[in-house]
């Protein structure tokens, strides 16, 4: 087990947190999120956003 936490995976945590409390909320349209794939996704964008070392999105 590393020691240390990547930005990328404490940005995944946080959102599968909040996803988990029902708290979660997508985009611009502000639905709750209800897969646990697209809490992922967005904790993943969002580390990308802050400049995180996250590999590149599946095409």
């Amino acid at each position: 087990m590393p020691k240390r936490q990547s930005a990328a995976s404490r940005s995944v945590e946080r959102a599968m947190h909040e996803f988990k409390e029902g708290d979660l909320r997508s985009g611009q349209t502000g639905r709750k999120v209800t897969d646990r794939r697209q809490a992922v996704a967005i904790g993943l964008s969002e580390a990308r956003r802050k400049g995180a070392r996250v590999p590149p999105k599946k095409s």
